[in-house]
């Protein structure tokens, strides 16, 4: 999904009437917001930043300087990782290291849903609505995390969703 479609929808799940225009730059397509009152925004984290402070929706940014900065490490992370990778080996990869990363968390930075959750799945959307039924059950943790985010109020919206079967299809007896 482009960028400019993401922050599209981001505003909407945030509440904001839309109205900003977004185009792309380079051959990475990276997002450029022309605001109003001053100079381009570029890039999807600083771009998603700030709608997050448009819609006073702060605490979507982290609650403590530790939170803040988890936020950050996955905006960039969903960036740096997430945005370059369309091979399988790769998708393959990041899904798994993921996957050992939610085994205790409820969303990435722990117990708190935050701006990471919503531009984490927005990036993987692609990726996991084309999973098999046993590849979502080897990613359990991403499933339970990335179901639990598209029935977020307001987040999935036109996207379409995954379904995830509750009953494992296989036992591990042998």
């Amino acid at each position: 999904m482009a960028a400019a479609a993401e922050l599209t929808l981001l505003e909407k799940s945030l509440g904001l009437s839309k109205g900003n225009k977004y185009s792309a730059q380079g051959e990475r397509q990276i997002p450029v917001l022309q605001t109003n009152s001053g100079p381009c925004l570029t890039g999807l984290a600083t771009i998603a930043a700030h709608l997050v402070k448009e819609a006073n929706k702060e605490f979507l940014l982290g609650s403590t300087a530790e939170e803040k900065a988890i936020v950050q490490q996955w905006l960039e992370y969903r960036v740096t990782q997430v945005d370059g990778n369309s091979n399988k080996e790769d998708i393959r990869i990041l899904l798994k290291d993921l996957n050992s990363y939610l085994e205790d968390k409820v969303y990435l930075t722990g117990y708190n849903f935050t701006l990471a959750d919503i531009v984490l799945y927005y990036g993987l959307h692609r990726f996991i609505v084309d999973l098999t039924v046993q590849e979502k059950e080897k990613y359990l943790n991403v499933s339970r995390w990335f179901c639990h985010i598209q029935h977020y109020p307001g987040i999935r919206q036109h996207l379409s969703s995954v379904v995830f079967i509750k009953n494992r299809l296989y036992t591990n007896s042998h």
